[in-house]
């Protein structure tokens, strides 16, 4: 299966495990997918994959679909429950990152038994994370701040439910260019050459792009939803 099909069955799978959580847990699932894809997007922003869009071949970073559903989760609390409860979700990110930050690095320092096989996986998944937790935790933060508040800004002129979807991108489409112009060059200069971190910067936002897009049809659906559980 190529990448790029796998790809889109790898968003739909996200954004469809996002919406079974709010169904299954409401608000509460949500922070907690907050968390859980926080972590989950700083391990796999460390593998990178070659992706091909009309015939060209990309350098890519395997995270930027985990990355993008933080801010369909954010923008969904941003349209149901308010401004407060989507900041609330954000310092939830970012502390759950530094938490397993802090955690690993402290896991890392261990002295592993002579039969150990796992330590130097560790070492390559973990040992990398304190300068792109550093370059994610800025970048996020600030981000997903912007796309909060712009959220809020655009709803405020266009209230509608059929407006949505303006809220939703535009809100996301803004905060996702400036999360992209502080994370790639903090993470990844100086790692690998200027043109494959360029290559980089330019796909991790066309990714970003057709995330946002994609996960319209599911902030949708979550305004829709009502939870068992609230």
């Amino acid at each position: 299966m190529s990448n790029e099909i796998l790809w889109f069955l790898f968003a739909l799978v996200n954004f469809s495990l996002i919406v079974l959580a709010y169904k299954l847990f409401g608000k509460t699932g949500l922070f907690a997918w907050i968390a859980l894809g926080t972590i989950l997007a700083n391990i796999q922003v460390t593998k990178t994959i070659d992706f091909t869009f009309f015939g060209f071949t990309f350098v890519a970073t395997l995270g930027n679909i985990m990355y993008g559903t933080l801010f369909l989760v954010t923008d969904a609390l941003d349209e149901k429950y308010g401004l407060k409860d989507a900041k609330k979700a954000v310092y939830i990110g970012f502390f759950s990152l530094l938490a397993t930050v802090i955690v690993m690095q402290f896991a890392i320092w261990f002295t592993p038994n002579i039969d150990d096989w796992a330590n130097d996986s560790i070492i390559t998944i973990f040992g990398i994370l304190p300068r792109i937790a550093i370059g994610s935790l800025t970048a996020y933060l600030i981000s997903q701040m912007v796309d909060v508040h712009l959220y809020q800004a655009i709803r405020r002129k266009l209230p509608e439910d059929k407006f949505l979807w303006v809220r939703n991108n535009g809100s996301t489409l803004v905060s996702q260019l400036v999360d992209t112009t502080i994370f790639v060059p903090i993470a990844f200069l100086g790692v690998w050459s200027n043109e494959v971190v360029l290559s980089i910067f330019v796909t991790s936002y066309v990714i970003k792009v057709i995330v946002a897009f994609l996960d319209t049809p599911f902030v949708y659906l979550i305004k829709k939803i009502k939870p068992l559980e609230e």
